[in-house]
């Protein structure tokens, strides 16, 4: 039986909904809800004959997908506390932990600079989850913050590493090795030692530029080592520092003995580096690229001695199999044949021999002006100029293979002939194109698997793209003016990547399979929002959620986010 009753507090009458029930012929209480007071009840009512559009006052929208699934792979790996563990806290603010995570996770969803980034988080759930006022994240207690040294940067990652190593089925004994770099617009004059003007891989030689190497599985591109480095250091120069770096860390961390085969790129390539691999008490296998003058008698070898290779991942090339000496000592050398690579290549030689014809004609033409007075302005050429112009020109791959030129003078006048050999360019398809050559310590291995091997190398290509794109995980602009800011900068970013690649692996072994850019792009259409109605001194909260793909809302409910991160703390 139901019924409503009030009772006397404290000379304040409140109202309750009861429901009472017999039980061994006594009636008792089985059910009471508060009601409030007479007011309350009476607001209630009146409230219920308004529509809802009436009823509400304003709506706050909050970025929620992508934000809390990051938040929640970082909190359960426990970054905050590992990075808080090697770097106290300070008086003021947030801990460094909470201030470099929360940039990690902007990084990810929404890069701004350090300046932008307390509206980015005041935009957010975060507030809400971490309790933190967006006050708090001015760049100014930020950088008070997490100005961390080289040494306490690689303690935090060695310590990450080792939790994700411990928390995850990550293969540790097939690691791939690159570099990169970054330019930035800091001024020639500032005083800092990581940006400098060197070889930059976007072309920017004019600005001064950071490097950034990393170690990655061959599984989802997880970083497991990074070094920010200055940016006129060379690759090759580079590479034995990270090795090095590896070897003082690997047995430490992954609790297994050193058999690790290392995977690089031609850049790479040296006597002193494989000695260094091959050195110490971890000696490292390895797999690599071969220039075409490392190993000329490769290219000749006829293709009837090639052999399928038995993959479906690269079906339809083949592969043939040599022992030889390199870098004085006798290795395994592999050349692989792809007609898809062919083919492609083909295109690329045939668009350059048609801008080849071009440019030499118009040289060439240019010259019989000369000789016929149509042009008399500026240096007259001389053979030896118009040697350099021509050099100049075929200076693309196998022109010079494929092009014969002569500069001669004939009455008192320079000029060009030139050809170009069906015949050569046959020779250079049949030779050169669609083969690449690899070589190993590795004999142990098949030609599936050191083609295999060297071709993951794409796995850390992709996470320089990945670090370049506008979008997500964007690396520049590099903002910041000192070489500890700039070290803090990149480790939140290769941390934000780390995050996401960690989260396609644990869908992936989920059952669902997806990308980082489709994975933040959908997860970020589902906001969480907060209606508030009724009386504007005393409100009434309702929480709502956006609809997202079928894909988001599969990840929001295997990660239960809603349920922890919908409330405020």
């Amino acid at each position: 039986m139901a019924s409503i009753i009030k009772k006397k507090i404290k000379n304040q009458i409140y109202y309750y909904y009861v429901e009472s029930k017999r039980i061994n012929g006594k009636p008792k209480l089985v059910n009471q809800k508060y009601l409030g007071t007479a007011k309350k009840l009476m607001e209630s009512a009146v409230s219920t004959e308004q529509s809802l559009e009436r009823r509400a006052l304003y709506s706050d929208i909050a970025e929620f997908g992508a934000v809390s699934l990051i938040f929640d792979i970082a909190t359960r790996l426990g970054i905050t506390e590992i990075i808080d563990s090697i770097v106290p806290k300070r008086k003021q603010g947030a801990s460094a932990g909470v201030y470099i995570l929360t940039a990690s996770i902007n990084r990810a969803t929404a890069p701004s600079s350090k300046s932008g980034l307390s509206e980015w988080y005041a935009n957010t759930c975060l507030p809400f989850v971490t309790g933190h006022k967006p006050a708090v994240f001015t760049p100014q207690n930020f950088w008070n913050n997490t100005c961390i040294s080289a040494e306490n940067v690689d303690r935090i990652e060695e310590a990450i590493l080792k939790k994700i190593v411990d928390t995850y089925n990550i293969d540790t004994t097939h690691i791939i090795y690159d570099a990169t770099n970054f330019f930035t617009y800091i001024d020639t004059l500032q005083d800092c030692s990581l940006p400098r003007r060197g070889h930059d891989k976007a072309k920017r030689n004019d600005l001064r530029t950071v490097g950034l190497s990393l170690m990655v599985s061959p599984d989802f591109a997880i970083p497991l080592l990074h070094e920010t480095y200055p940016g006129n250091r060379s690759d090759s120069v580079e590479f034995p520092i990270m090795i090095e770096k590896l070897k003082a860390r690997y047995e430490t961390i992954t609790k297994r003995a050193a058999d690790v085969t290392i995977v690089f790129d031609r850049g790479n390539n040296s006597e002193a580096n494989i000695d260094l691999l091959e050195s110490g008490e971890y000696k490292f296998h390895y797999v690599g690229g071969l220039k075409k003058n490392q190993a000329q008698e490769m290219f000749v070898i006829d293709r009837s001695e090639y052999k399928p290779l038995n993959s479906n991942a690269i079906e339809g090339q083949s592969a043939c199999r040599r022992e030889m000496k390199i870098y004085g000592r006798n290795l395994t050398v592999v050349i692989v044949y792809n007609p898809n690579l062919e083919k492609g290549q083909m295109q690329g030689i045939l668009l350059n021999w048609e801008r080849t014809v071009k440019k030499l004609f118009d040289l060439q033409k240019k010259l019989v002006r000369r000789a016929n007075g149509e042009i008399t302005r500026g240096k007259c050429p001389t053979i030896k100029s118009v040697t350099r112009a021509v050099e100049k020109i075929l200076n693309v791959e196998y022109m010079r293979d494929i092009f014969r030129y002569k500069v001669m003078e004939i009455d008192g006048n320079v000029r060009l002939a030139y050809e170009s050999s069906e015949e050569e360019l046959e020779r250079v398809r049949r030779e050169y194109l669609g083969k690449t050559v690899l070589f190993t310590d590795r004999k142990d291995f098949t030609n599936e698997q050191i083609v295999t091997a060297y071709r993951s190398a794409w796995h850390v290509e992709s996470a320089f793209r990945q670090m370049k794109h506008t979008r997500h995980l964007t690396v520049r602009p590099i903002f910041h003016w000192t070489d500890d800011k700039i070290r803090v900068h990149i480790f939140s970013c290769v941390l934000a990547y780390r995050l996401c690649s960690l989260l396609v692996k644990e869908l992936s072994d989920k059952g669902v399979s997806t990308n980082i850019n489709r994975l933040i792009d959908e997860m970020a259409v589902i906001k969480r929002i907060s209606t508030f109605l009724g009386d504007m001194d005393a409100p009434e909260k309702v929480e709502s959620f956006t609809q997202g793909s079928e894909l988001a809302e599969h990840v929001v409910r295997l990660y239960n986010l809603k349920e922890k991160y919908s409330r405020e703390r």
